[in-house]
């Protein structure tokens, strides 16, 4: 019998009709892979709010400084957490969401230099405290490697869709507390990482940010969920700030402008090395046919693409 992690509610169920709905506008509005500058920015976001929940004191502006691989003064620990962040997200997509290895080997990306053991179970009892006061009493150690295998069974057998898989995840990982440390950046990590798995948009949208700027909310929400045993009352917390998120791209968002942009956002969606017009005309349907061959030509001109063949029969090549 599998183990009940949350109560579907109408709540629920209206959230994850609006994240729905909302996928579907980015999907059908070319936004789902931004324009390289908002990728960045939203990575800046990402690394620095998840590592500032955990009183990591580096700004963005420093947090841009080591992604751009510049000098940066500042704690050195600070420095090393934001590096091993920027490893790990940027490895996000060579992790299976599915396998237990690769989560490990993500912990041992993120915790590198800063725990004895990072990417294994921690081995001792720990609690999470507010000020003096136990907060919650994570369960035994010798029981984490038995309930994280259940929870990684759960992804594969669940039936919920794979955003309210995700938000189950983080609450419930944050629960067992697997880690001796890392725990709260390995949640958010991996939640993107499944997010990812049901959008590709989900890789670059900071929904980190979200949780920082709700911070004393994402607090109650896991507080709350540990006192009724169940995840239901993250799963809520966790989809609005997945909602609130994809509602800021969509307005922070505009689809590429003129054609140097439209190409430049053709060749990041489109792998194939040879494509044809009607294939450029699929991503950006709005388009009309003289301006989509107008927009190839310019490109032919600047050296971006090679054409061959006429007419109808007439096919461009990646230079």
């Amino acid at each position: 019998m599998q183990h009940k992690y949350f109560e579907p509610t109408a709540e629920i169920v209206n959230l994850s009709t609006d994240i729905g709905h909302l996928l579907g506008v980015i999907d059908g509005s070319q936004l789902r892979k931004p324009q390289p500058t908002l990728r960045k920015r939203n990575k800046i976001k990402t690394i620095r709010a998840s590592l500032a929940i955990e009183g990591n004191t580096l700004t963005e502006a420093q947090v841009t400084a080591i992604l751009d691989n510049k000098p940066v003064i500042g704690p050195q620990k600070d420095i090393l957490e934001v590096r091993n962040a920027i490893k790990a997200y940027e490895s996000l997509p060579d992790f299976n969401p599915y396998a237990e290895l690769d989560y490990l080997r993500a912990h041992q990306i993120l915790m590198e230099g800063l725990v004895d053991k990072a990417g294994q179970y921690r081995t001792e009892g720990v609690g999470v405290f507010q000020g003096n006061q136990v907060a919650h009493l994570a369960p035994p150690a010798w029981n984490v490697p038995h309930l994280m295998s259940q929870l990684f069974a759960y992804l594969l057998s669940g039936t919920e869709n794979l955003i309210i898989k995700s938000c189950i995840f983080h609450y419930e990982m944050e629960f067992i507390h697997p880690f001796s440390d890392g725990n709260g950046r390995m949640g958010r990590l991996w939640q993107t990482r499944l997010l990812m798995e049901a959008n590709p948009v989900f890789e670059f949208l900071p929904v980190e940010k979200a949780i920082k700027d709700s911070q004393e909310d994402y607090y109650k929400a896991l507080s709350d969920s540990d006192r009724s045993g169940l995840s239901t009352t993250f799963v809520v917390y966790a989809l609005k700030k997945i909602r609130s998120s994809l509602q800021e791209m969509i307005k922070l968002s505009t689809p590429p402008a003129n054609a140097e942009e439209r190409i430049q956002y053709f060749m990041e969606q489109h792998d194939q090395p040879f494509f044809t017009r009607k294939d450029y005309r699929a991503v950006f349907p709005n388009l009309s046919t003289s301006t989509a061959s107008r927009d190839l030509q310019a490109a032919v001109q600047q050296g971006l693409l090679l054409k061959t063949g006429d007419k109808r029969n007439t096919t461009y090549e990646r230079r």
